[in-house]
Formats: structure tokens, C-alpha cells, sequence
């Protein structure tokens, strides 16, 4: 997580990769994924990121000390820039509860004519300066059996918010019927048009029958389907 000084971060190394998720599936990118996050998802994926007491299915307490590590601004903006691709995804843990200190990086990026994603829950109104910045916002808010109560991981006022912007895609991660109903409500009561539904799991196995459960119900939705591409290709296996 960034340091109160805004010219300094905490978070991984920037990793060249591809998006694996979402409207940019496939989009040759680089990631920057900071450490925190204000929910604690039971089958959340990174749970390296923010679980320093052992609260997801990973049944790990992680070490922020070892997990996190402060980098300077105008490091990260130059690794970044070095690996030469168009397109930026900020991912985490949350990064708008960190989106102020992110301001500077993102103008910093988009300058040079970068496309920014940021990932994020859904649970706080993005920054001003973000959405004037053209950043790109994947929303995935959470149901129920991501584990925290409904009071927690939906909030009206930011969801509103963020649909409310051209830039903004929502994606649910799902595994049935029931969990569809629960998207549509969702929805409708957000004011939602762009919608992904993404099957949830950490194995191709869980991914392909969760993804063959739910397709021809999303379409007949009319929503759309993502995959979780870079799970299929190299497995529930850690990044660098």
C-alpha cells in the first residue's frame, strides 16, 4: 500500500503479462498490484495481498513485511514504461483505497498515451482525477459467497457511481443459477448496462464446469461471459 508520502508505494513488482479477465482478455499488459483490501473474499486468489490473519480458504497468514515492499513512484512509473506495452492494469487488494496516491502514476502513464485498468470491488466512488485521467475501472463486486455480509461488500452510492461512467465494466464472478439471480438484483438496482459474469474457481477443472453451468443462462440474459484465461494456461500458480 502506498506510504503517506504519495511518492512512494507498497506493493509487488510490475510483472509483464496479458489481462486475463474481462474486455481486455488476451491484451498483452502489465500489472501493478498493491497490497491491502477492505474485504476478505474466502476464495479470493490473492489472498497474499491484504490476509495477515488467515481469514481466506488459503488457510495462510501472510506477512505484510514479506509480502509488500515500498517502491518510489518514479521507480514504478519507469518499470512500467520499460516494458513497452500500451495498456496498465492496476490490480491489488483494493487500489482505491489508495487512489489518491495513485493520482500522480496514472497522469504520469496516461502522458505518454498508456491505457489504464484499475480493478477494484466496487466499494468506494472513484477519484476525480482518476476518471479525468480516462481510466478504465473493472468492477467486481462481491456476493455472497465471496463470505463478507451484504452491508460490507455492496455499497450503493459507489456502485451508482461507477456505472454511471462510460469507462466501467462490471464483472461478477459466479458459479450458478442462484448466483445470477443475485447479479440481477444487483444490477437493477445499481443502474448497471455493461455486465461480465466470470466463473469462479482456481482449478481449469472448477473454471470449465462453472463456465458451461452458467453460459447459455448469461446469454439468455444478455449478458456477457468472460474466462480466467491466465488460470487456464498456467494453473493457480503465483506470479513473480
Amino acid at each position: 500500500m502506498w506510504n503517506r508520502n504519495s511518492s512512494s508505494t507498497r506493493s509487488s513488482a510490475p510483472p509483464e503479462s496479458f489481462q486475463g479477465e474481462g474486455r481486455s482478455l488476451g491484451r498483452r499488459c502489465a500489472f501493478l498490484r498493491l497490497g491491502g483490501c477492505n474485504l476478505s473474499c474466502r476464495w479470493c486468489d490473492t489472498p497474499y495481498t491484504w490476509d495477515w490473519n488467515g481469514e481466506s480458504d488459503a488457510g495462510v497468514t501472510y506477512d505484510p513485511k514479506v509480502e509488500l515492499h515500498r517502491l518510489p513512484l518514479s521507480t514504478v512509473r519507469d518499470r512500467l514504461l520499460g516494458y513497452g506495452v500500451d495498456l496498465v492494469v492496476i490490480s491489488g487488494g483494493e487500489p482505491l483505497n489508495q487512489q489518491k496516491r495513485l493520482v500522480p502514476l496514472v497522469e504520469a502513464l496516461t502522458g505518454r498515451g498508456i491505457e489504464i485498468e484499475i480493478e477494484t470491488n466496487g466499494t468506494r466512488v472513484p477519484d476525480r482525477k482518476l476518471v479525468e485521467a480516462g481510466v478504465r475501472f473493472n468492477v467486481s463486486p462481491k456476493l455472497s459467497h465471496a463470505g463478507d455480509p451484504a452491508g460490507k461488500r455492496i455499497v450503493p452510492a459507489a456502485l451508482k457511481s461507477l456505472a454511471a461512467l462510460e469507462t466501467s465494466t462490471f464483472k461478477f464472478v459466479c458459479r450458478d443459477s442462484a448466483d445470477l439471480d443475485e447479479v440481477s438484483a444487483v444490477v437493477e438496482a445499481s443502474g448497471i448496462t455493461s455486465v461480465w459474469v466470470m466463473p469462479e474457481g482456481q482449478r481449469s477443472v472448477d473454471i470449465e464446469r462453472h463456465q458451461r453451468q452458467l453460459a447459455d443462462e448469461v446469454i439468455d440474459r444478455g449478458w456477457n461471459i468472460t474466462t480466467r484465461l491466465h488460470t487456464l494456461i498456467w494453473g493457480h500458480k503465483r506470479g513473480v
